[in-house]
C-alpha cells in the first residue's frame, strides 16, 4: 500500500496514477475522508481520556454533592471515551480497507492504456525463416508427442482441461531448465530457496494477490490457506514482520516452486497444449532493497532475464507494459517476449516488477539505517516458467524430422544431449 502521509500531500499525484491504471478515481477521496475521521477520532479520544484521567484525580478529594456530581461526570465520560474508542477503531479499519484497494503509484515513464499500449523497448535475435529452408513448423504440442514429451490426453483424463504430463526427455527437459535457471542465479548471487505452496490469507493479501487478480487465486476453504500462483509471494512474505539492517540489503533470493492458477477469463484462450495451464514449475528471483536503488535494481533483474533467454537462443522483445496492465502492485513491470513461431507473434516467459515500498509496507518489512525504520522496496522477476520456455523451446529449435536441437547452454544439464530425438510409442 502507499504512504498516507503522501496521499494528504499530493492527492492529485493519487489520483492521475488510479486515472491511468483505469481504476476507480472516487477512492482516492473516500480514502482521504476515511483517513481524516480516523485522526479526528484518534485525537478526540485522547482528548477524553485525558478529561478522565484529570477527573479521577479529583473524586478522592472530593465529599458530599461535589463527590456525587464528579462521579456522575466520570459515568458519563467513560461512555463518552467507549464511544470515542469504538468510532477511532472503525475508522481505523474503514482507512485500511480502502488503502488496501489502492494500487502503487504508476511511475511516470509508463506508457498509458491497456494490454495492447505496451512501449518495445528492444528486440533480441532472428526469428527463423522457416519457408526458407522448406520447413512447415509444428506446434509444441505437435512436437511433444513426437518426443514422447507432453501428454496433455490423460492430463485431462486425470485432472481435467489445462493439466498434462511431461514424460521422457520432457521430464529431463523442465530439470534441466530448473537447474539451469538455478546456476545463473546462484552465480549473480542468489540465495537458493524452495518455498511452500500453501500461505496464510495474510500472506497473499500482503503481496497484492487478493485484490484484482483474487479470481485466478486456488483457496482451500477448510484450512483457509492459499495455493500460490507464483512464489513471489512467499518469498515476499519470508521476512513478513521483520526489520532488515540497511547493510545487509540488497538480499536476493531465487524461489522454485509448483504455480497454481485457475485463468479465469481465459476460456477459450491457448486452450491447445501446455502454454497457459492450471500448474507449472517456475525459478523467480526475488530481492529486497532500498527505495533509493530499486530503479537500479529492476534493470538488473531485467539484464538477467535476457541473458538467460539469450543463453536459450530465443529470439524475444523487451516490452514496457502500460500502467492498464500492471497489476496492482507494480509501478512498473518490464516483460520479455518469446517468439513462437506456429503463432507468428511474441508472447510472455518472462516478467519483471518493481513494487517499490508497495508490499513491504502490506507485510511489514522494514529496514534499520542510521537507527531509523522505515519501509523497504522489494521486486519480482521470473527467470524460468518452464512450461512456456519449453514451448519456445520446442518450436524455435525444431529440425524437419520433427527432431529438436539442444542449445549448447542447456546441453550440460541434459547430460550433453545436442538433439532430442523423435521417439516410437
Amino acid at each position: 500500500m502507499i504512504d498516507l502521509r503522501l496521499l494528504r500531500e499530493d492527492p492529485d499525484r493519487v489520483r492521475a496514477s488510479q486515472r491511468a491504471r483505469g481504476e476507480d478515481v472516487g477512492l482516492v477521496d473516500a480514502l482521504l475522508t476515511a483517513d481524516e475521521r480516523r485522526r479526528s477520532s484518534s485525537v478526540r479520544f485522547d482528548e477524553l481520556r485525558a478529561e478522565q484521567k484529570a477527573l479521577g484525580k479529583l473524586i478522592p478529594k472530593a465529599a458530599g454533592d461535589e463527590k456525587a456530581e464528579l462521579l456522575k461526570k466520570a459515568g458519563e465520560l467513560s461512555a463518552a471515551v467507549k464511544a470515542a474508542d469504538a468510532e477511532q477503531d472503525e475508522a481505523a479499519e474503514e482507512t485500511q480497507r480502502l488503502l488496501l484497494q489502492l494500487g502503487n503509484l504508476v511511475h511516470p515513464d509508463v506508457p498509458v492504456g491497456g494490454e495492447d499500449d505496451f512501449r518495445v523497448l528492444e528486440t533480441v535475435g532472428t526469428p527463423r525463416d522457416f519457408a526458407a529452408e522448406g520447413i512447415t513448423p509444428k506446434d509444441h504440442l505437435e512436437l511433444g508427442e513426437l518426443l514422447g514429451a507432453i501428454d496433455t490426453e490423460r492430463g485431462a483424463k486425470v485432472s481435467g482441461s489445462r493439466f498434462y504430463y511431461l514424460t521422457g526427455v520432457g521430464a529431463l527437459l523442465e530439470f534441466a531448465l530448473v537447474n539451469a535457471a538455478m546456476a545463473q542465479a546462484t552465480a549473480a548471487g542468489f540465495t537458493p530457496i524452495l518455498t511452500p505452496a500453501l500461505v496464510k490469507p495474510k500472506a497473499m493479501e500482503g503481496t497484492g494477490f487478493l485484490g484484482q487478480a483474487a479470481e485466478d487465486v486456488y483457496h482451500l476453504d477448510k484450512d483457509d490457506l492459499y495455493l500460490v500462483g507464483t512464489s513471489e509471494v512467499p518469498l515476499a512474505a519470508y521476512h513478513m514482520d521483520e526489520i532488515l539492517d540497511v547493510d545487509r540489503l540488497p538480499r536476493r533470493y531465487a524461489g522454485f516452486s509448483s504455480c497454481f492458477r485457475r485463468e479465469a477469463g481465459s476460456y477459450g484462450k491457448d486452450t491447445r497444449g501446455i502454454f497457459r495451464v492450471h500448474q507449472f514449475d517456475k525459478v523467480e528471483m526475488f530481492v529486497y532493497t532500498t527505495p533509493e536503488e530499486a530503479e537500479a535494481e529492476h534493470q538488473r533483474l531485467l539484464e538477467w532475464e535476457k541473458q538467460w533467454l539469450t543463453s536459450l537462443e530465443l529470439p524475444f522483445r523487451v516490452i514496457d507494459l502500460a500502467s492498464g496492465d500492471l497489476g496492482s502492485s507494480a509501478t512498473r513491470k518490464f516483460d520479455c517476449e518469446a517468439w513462437i513461431p506456429t503463432q507468428g507473434k511474441y508472447r510472455e516467459l518472462t516478467s519483471t516488477s518493481n513494487t517499490t515500498e508497495f508490499q513491504s509496507r502490506r507485510l511489514s518489512i522494514r529496514m534499520r539505517e542510521d537507527k531509523k525504520v522505515r519501509p523497504l522496496a522489494t521486486l519480482n522477476g521470473t527467470l524460468c516458467a518452464v512450461t512456456r520456455t519449453i514451448v519456445a523451446i520446442l518450436e524455435n529449435h525444431q529440425q524437419a524430422d520433427g527432431s529438436v536441437r539442444v542449445p549448447e547452454a542447456l546441453r550440460p544439464f541434459l547430460g550433453g544431449r545436442e538433439v532430442l530425438e523423435p521417439v516410437t510409442r
